[in-house]
């Protein structure tokens, strides 16, 4: 049975609706339509890995084929010594001063003797781990913050929209370049530790958009229904 162009239009109104619904309680969320956002805001954490970024900035990474991505979401954890957000992606930022944008690495040497301990997230987008060692002389233990490097953060002009490939990540429009700097470099506000943005889609109105998509495909069948009635009784008439 063929399904008509208006039908095919309401299932992916209906799928698009039922994504946004589902990513309501993701940090960083972005809606695919936009009626059914709303304003994001800093909610509280007990991860010193969760940070939240300023205004109209994102943090960066980027997939598996080398693009760089933009993301608000700052779930972040330290895995095998990288630090990725939540979905396992390399956080960039700079190791040093000078240095170029790469992924944010914990000394191999320390990560594999456990010395990681304490990892956390300041306001100027520094991570940093407590480095726990033991004198061989004295047996007395020493501590030390080591810091990995600093988180990049990104921003577009005014009226930019991302190309989103997921509801946490965008990428650049064609022949667009972000500006990218570091948390309090004068360019950029500070980092929130200890928490994350919430989500950008407004679970009500989320709701309310996916009752009137499925409604709009009831309709659409209702008049089919109808117009092949109409048809049906056109043709007997006819014999």
């Amino acid at each position: 049975m063929l399904i008509s162009n208006a039908t095919t239009r309401a299932l992916d109104e209906i799928g698009a609706r039922e994504r946004d619904v589902l990513q309501a309680f993701a940090p960083g969320a972005k809606p695919e339509r936009p009626d059914a956002g709303k304003a994001a805001a800093p909610i509280a954490s007990t991860d010193p890995l969760s940070v939240a970024p300023p205004l109209d900035s994102y943090f960066v990474t980027g997939d598996s084929g080398g693009r760089m991505l933009f993301t608000r979401d700052g779930s972040f954890s330290l895995h095998g010594g990288t630090l990725v957000d939540s979905q396992g992606r390399e956080i960039l930022g700079y190791a040093n001063e000078g240095t170029v944008l790469s992924a944010l690495r914990a000394d191999p040497v320390d990560v594999a003797l456990g010395y990681t301990a304490g990892v956390r997230i300041e306001p100027d987008g520094t991570l940093s781990y407590l480095r726990n060692t033991i004198d061989p002389r004295t047996g007395a233990r020493e501590a030390q913050r080591a810091v990995i490097g600093r988180l990049a953060l990104a921003r577009f002009a005014a009226g930019t929209q991302l190309r989103f490939v997921d509801p946490q990540h965008g990428a650049a429009p064609a022949g667009i370049a972000p500006h990218i700097g570091r948390a309090g470099d004068g360019n950029f506000g500070a980092l929130t530790p200890n928490a994350r943005e919430s989500s950008g889609v407004d679970l009500d109105l989320g709701l309310q958009r996916l009752e009137e998509a499925y409604l709009a495909l009831d309709a659409i069948r209702a008049a089919g229904a109808a117009k092949g009635g109409i048809e049906k009784t056109t043709m007997d008439l006819l014999k």
